[in-house]
């Protein structure tokens, strides 16, 4: 049985895919379309489009480029994140062309209403994306938009522990961008152990991608800048995850008008 996936992240700034370091440092990569038409050509498990700059201004997400990506008719399950406030605006995403969404600023804003958007789209269908770092306090939880760390709040906690979002993203956010950097201890964050978890950030060896997917909380790794560098990234990725439970990898050869 397949269990555990692979997610191709595409980042999205000023309406452009980029290369992110750190989510301080960026380099432009083109149209975002672009690299999701490669993700869903290449055999990705699951994609993620995250808009990175929607919600430090206040923009709502992106549903014009999530109606453009949607009318490209891929065949890989799409996650949306950036910018949503509200359970209407995570019902608008999913009916524009998301499978689901993934929420971070809401967490912090409005923990009810992530308990709604649970509640109404179903809890498959949401993830908590939560940037994380080590320090001497412990576990700390990163609020992009104010720069500040705190704990991870009681209410995430309970919202995940109680079966209202289906897995939480766990993002190195201080190494993100930075080759073979991922903080394996971030995924032992005080979650309850039937939590599923995504690894996100600094993730760019085949072999730190094995040992990360055979934890049996890890239900996926999410891998972005690291599958820019070369065509066929996703295939090589997964023909070297011997003895791991993933899809295997294909050679889709369609081409997009």
């Amino acid at each position: 049985m397949i269990k555990k996936r692979l997610i191709g992240v595409v980042t999205v700034r000023n309406g452009w895919a980029v290369q992110s370091f750190g989510y301080r440092r960026y380099l432009p990569l083109g149209r975002p379309e672009v690299l999701v038409q490669n993700l869903d050509r290449w055999g990705a498990d699951e994609i993620m489009l995250q808009c990175i700059d929607r919600s430090a201004q206040a923009a709502g997400p992106d549903f014009g480029l999530l109606d453009k990506v949607a009318k490209l008719g891929i065949a890989t399950p799409l996650v949306y994140a950036g910018g949503i406030r509200s359970a209407e605006e995570a019902c608008a995403a999913v009916n524009i062309g998301a499978d689901r969404v993934a929420l971070d600023a809401l967490l912090h804003d409005k923990p009810g209403e992530v308990a709604e958007i649970g509640y109404q789209l179903g809890a498959q269908a949401v993830i908590a994306a939560l940037p994380l770092a080590k320090t001497e306090s412990g576990t700390q939880w990163y609020d992009y938009r104010s720069r500040t760390c705190s704990a991870l709040s009681r209410e995430v906690i309970d919202l995940l522990e109680k079966g209202d979002i289906s897995e939480a993203l766990v993002i190195d956010h201080a190494h993100e961008g930075t080759p073979g950097a991922f903080d394996a201890d971030l995924l032992d964050c005080g979650l309850a152990d039937h939590v599923p978890l995504i690894a996100f950030g600094g993730i760019s060896e085949a072999d730190d991608m094995a040992e990360l997917l055979k934890r049996p909380q890890v239900a996926a790794v999410a891998v972005g800048n690291f599958l820019s560098y070369r065509e066929h990234a996703v295939q090589a990725y997964k023909e070297a995850l011997y003895g791991v439970p993933v899809r295997p990898a294909h050679y889709n050869r369609t081409v997009y008008a």
